[in-house]
């Protein structure tokens, strides 16, 4: 039995249908005696709500990215590293450090043998082009690598479509620049002294 001679959390008043939780709730402004059922001598409180005024919370819009001029272009760098294995569109700031994006052709597609494809360098460089608007970023200056070093200096076939697919996505195009990286000189090359042998 509980305070309000009704047994059960989940006594129901006849007058007011708010639950009875608990035997003096801290919201109840002015409480209400009435009959619980007909055939019982039973008694509850009916708790009234107090009318509190509720604060309105203004959601204030959150723009991503700077503010801008009419006409003003923000930059970004694309970093886009074509292998013949796969193709990789990396979009950061002007400094390098902060990434905005980065799409590789192995996430586009299911085979392994179209990770370079030009399709698959295509589809990833539209997911950056659609993030990069997003952001706010409206240019980007390009660097294209292959994979360099002691291994080939050409880029693979993914380059030329990823750069075309991100410039016909409304993305301005900046400044174009190969750094692939060219040694001085290196270590030797894998492959033996007769070459690879197929």
């Amino acid at each position: 039995m509980t305070g309000f001679g009704e047994s059960g959390p989940r006594a129901r008043c006849a007058a007011e249908s708010f639950p009875v939780s608990s035997p003096n709730p801290s919201w109840c402004v002015a409480p209400s005696v009435a009959r619980v059922g007909a055939a019982s001598d039973a008694w509850c409180v009916c708790a009234v709500q107090s009318k509190k005024t509720a604060t309105k919370e203004v959601e204030e819009v959150v723009r991503v990215g700077p503010t801008l001029k009419e006409g003003e272009q923000v930059f970004g760098v694309a970093h886009i590293f074509a292998s013949f294995n796969d193709t990789f569109v990396h979009v950061t700031d002007l400094s390098g450090r902060e990434t905005i994006v980065r799409v590789t052709g192995g996430m586009k597609v299911k085979a392994d043998r179209d990770e370079a494809s030009p399709y698959a360098a295509m589809l990833a460089a539209q997911d950056v082009a659609a993030k990069c608007k997003d952001v706010g970023v409206t240019a980007l200056h390009i660097k294209i690598r292959a994979t360099g070093g002691n291994r080939t200096k050409t880029p693979g076939p993914g380059a030329q479509s990823a750069l075309r697919a991100l410039a016909r996505n409304g993305l301005k195009i900046g400044r174009i620049e190969d750094v692939t990286p060219i040694p001085t000189d290196s270590t030797r090359r894998k492959g033996g002294r007769r070459g690879r042998r197929l």
